[in-house]
């Protein structure tokens, strides 16, 4: 079984476009003349197996495929939560799951219209990557679902180290493509022709045709379009200075909404029934294939984003990262299973299982970054923050939990140190990866969690628990867990934090 399984992860691997010129990179790598600007850009909810570049067979992503045949893949990267807010704090912040100030979701309000905006705000002053690269005269802007803090919040991206900032703020929000409003800094900008509507709403009955759900649930501005105008528009104005420009796009995260058009290359047998909307979010007639072109309709926000940097002469000396907050979706209609969306790992989003917080990653960093090249180097959102500050000449604060990915990116000699402890907690579950093992915890708020204990070395896709034959390597990994994390008063953990 687990030599099956290998094969399958190599196959997928196989299977990717960038992976069949690594062995083309040049042996050396030219210097910068001066700091590089910045463009890192979020998916939401897209899993590791969704990329051509990393075995997709169904989605066309030809702008991200190019990225990754341009740059690195970095193959064993983990998001910092397998849920959408913490892992945006551990991304900005470099503090891992453990010690991480956002634990979980956490709501300001419910769903009605007029409901309080935003979810647990990062306090003032929080040390971030957009800070501290600010505090270098770096141009600082945020487009794109945000999620750490609504409107006159001290999360406020505005009051978090970012110069702009368009989108949602409140990713309950941002379940509906076709909202209301967006955010531009402390404003609200009202999208013409779109009419508010409970974006979690289910049909009774199968809609006759694919015009009565037009008719019902279409609107007038789709919010991507609005915040890429938004990011080409800052690129036009701050191109010529350093830049960091953070782009989280709320794609593909459900509800299943796509313009029309973007449906009419993918195949009709695709969908034989509609979705209407019984597990949770908005219905849509071709549940499938309307997955497929929100991804693509990303990938071509990508190709709009790359095409200005060329466009503005700033190719050459940006660093550009694609990743995604967590693994793939399992409601509102997505079907992760018909797309292999985990690719060969275990779990999705919401998880701690590798499907669930393992996820597509690209970096191209032109004359630093070998062309078609990738990496297994285990890594983790905290360790952007290191990663950028030293590339663009940034300080970092005392006691962040991620490391510097530069010895990796750029192929240096002797390569990079075993990366330290990578820890995840998330309501009932907590995880922790050392080396090759990986300790995961489940009902931690039962009287008698269950720990199961994994060799990812061997075991990549989580199937052989090891915890009853590894009792050695069980406490230790226990012991690693408990010291790689502080308590928290507002995502309390009651059991780990009495085991202390």
């Amino acid at each position: 079984m687990i030599g099956n399984l290998r094969c399958g992860l190599a196959l997928a691997l196989a299977c990717a476009p960038a992976l069949a010129q690594t062995l083309e990179a040049p042996a050396e790598l030219s210097s910068q003349s001066s700091a590089p600007n910045v463009v890192f850009i979020l998916a939401d909810d897209l899993g590791w197996g969704e990329l051509g570049s990393f075995g997709q067979s169904k989605i066309p992503t030809p702008h991200l495929d190019r990225l990754a045949q341009q740059g690195m893949r970095l193959t064993a990267h983990y998001s910092g939560n397998p849920v959408c807010a913490p892992s945006r704090c551990v991304l900005l912040t470099g503090q891992h799951g453990g010690h991480a100030i956002v634990r979980n979701n956490w709501e300001n309000g419910g769903w009605g219209e007029f409901q309080p905006e935003g979810q647990y705000p990062l306090p003032a002053g929080t040390p971030s990557v957009a800070r501290a690269l600010q505090a270098e005269g770096f141009g600082t802007c945020a487009i794109g679902k945000w999620g750490l803090g609504g409107p006159v919040t001290s999360g406020s991206p505005n009051l978090q180290g970012f110069d702009h900032f368009y989108g949602y703020l409140c990713q309950r929000k941002a379940h509906n493509y076709y909202p209301t409003h967006l955010w531009r800094n402390d404003r609200r900008d009202p999208l013409p022709g779109n009419g508010w509507f409970k974006a979690h709403q289910k049909i009774a009955e199968p809609l006759e045709n694919a015009g009565d759900y037009w008719e019902l649930f279409a609107r007038g501005t789709y919010a991507p379009d609005a915040m890429l105008n938004e990011a080409l528009g800052w690129l036009d104005e701050h191109g010529t200075e350093p830049f960091f420009l953070y782009y989280p796009s709320p794609i593909p995260h459900a509800a299943l909404q796509v313009p029309p058009a973007d449906l009419e290359a993918l195949p009709l047998e695709w969908d034989e029934t509609a979705y209407l909307g019984e597990r949770g979010y908005l219905p849509h007639p071709r549940p499938r294939a309307a997955y497929a072109a929100m991804v693509a309709h990303l990938d071509r926000e990508v190709g709009a984003l790359l095409a200005k940097l060329d466009e503005l002469g700033a190719a050459d000396n940006t660093i550009v990262i694609f990743s995604s907050d967590n693994g793939p979706t399992y409601n509102g209609g997505t079907d992760s299973d018909f797309f292999a969306s985990s690719g060969p790992f275990r779990g999705r989003k919401g998880s701690v299982y590798e499907g669930g917080i393992r996820v597509p990653t690209i970096v191209r960093w032109p004359g630093r970054v070998a062309p078609g090249s990738s990496s297994d180097y285990v890594s983790g959102f905290q360790d952007w923050f290191p990663t950028l500050a030293e590339a663009c000449g940034a300080q970092t604060p005392a006691g962040l939990d991620g490391v510097s990915l530069i010895p990796t990116l750029t192929g240096a000699e002797g390569g990079q140190e075993p990366h330290g402890a990578l820890v995840w907690e998330l309501g009932s579950k907590a995880a922790i990866r050392l080396g090759k093992w990986k300790l995961i915890y489940d009902k931690l708020r039962s009287k008698q969690p269950k720990a199961e204990l994994y060799d990812l070395e061997s075991d990549p896709a989580e199937t052989t628990d090891l915890a009853a034959s590894e009792p050695e390597v069980l406490e230790r990994m226990r012991r690693a867990l408990l010291a790689e994390r502080t308590p928290s008063a507002v995502f309390p953990q009651p059991w780990l934090d009495a085991q202390r």
